[in-house]
C-alpha cells in the first residue's frame, strides 16, 4: 500500500512542535543543517526542500521516533506550492516581492517572536530603505524595513 506524502504544513507543524518542546531556536536548527536562519526557517516551515541530508539529520536532531521522522523528512524534502496570486503576477517587480513574503513571511514571523516576543513589526511607525549594492556577478537590489517592534499587551 502506498501512503501520501506528509503535507508540508502538517510536516511543519511537527517540526515547530518539537523545536519548542525541546527549546531550540531557528538559529540552532540553522547551524545544525549549516544553512542561513532565514532561510532554514522557511525550509522547516514548508517553503523549500531540504536535501536528504539535511532532512534526515533535523529530524534525528529533533528526536522523532523513526516512522514519524521518516514521514517528516519525506516531505521536507518534497516540493512546496508557493503563493501564486494571478492578480499579483501582473507587474514582475510585485510579484517577486508578494513572492518574497510568501516564502520568507513565516520564517521572518517566527523570528521576530523568537527575538522579542509575541507582537508585531509596525508598518505604521515603519520606515524602508532601498539601495543599490554593486556585485560582480550583477547589482543586487537591498531592501530593508524598519519598523517599530509592539508587544501585545491585555
Amino acid at each position: 500500500m502506498t501512503t501520501p506524502i506528509l503535507p508540508k504544513h502538517e510536516a511543519a507543524a511537527l517540526i515547530d512542535a518539537q523545536r519548542i518542546r525541546h527549546n531550540l531556536t531557528w538559529e540552532t536548527l540553522a547551524q545544525h543543517i549549516d544553512a542561513p536562519v532565514v532561510w532554514s526557517t522557511a525550509a522547516l516551515l514548508g517553503q523549500h526542500p531540504l536535501t536528504a541530508k539535511q532532512a534526515q539529520s533535523v529530524v534525528e536532531f529533533l528526536g522523532f521516533e523513526q516512522q514519524e521522522a521518516h514521514a517528516i523528512a519525506e516531505s521536507l524534502q518534497s516540493q512546496p506550492m508557493r503563493g501564486n496570486d494571478p492578480a499579483v503576477l501582473r507587474d514582475p517587480t510585485i510579484y517577486r516581492l508578494h513572492e518574497a513574503i510568501n516564502v520568507y513571511g513565516a520564517a521572518f514571523k517566527a523570528l521576530i517572536h523568537e527575538e522579542f516576543g509575541d507582537g508585531i513589526m509596525s508598518a505604521i511607525n515603519f520606515q524602508v530603505d532601498i539601495s543599490r549594492r554593486p556585485d560582480p556577478e550583477g547589482d543586487r537590489v537591498t531592501i530593508t524595513f524598519d519598523g517599530k517592534f509592539l508587544d501585545y499587551r491585555w
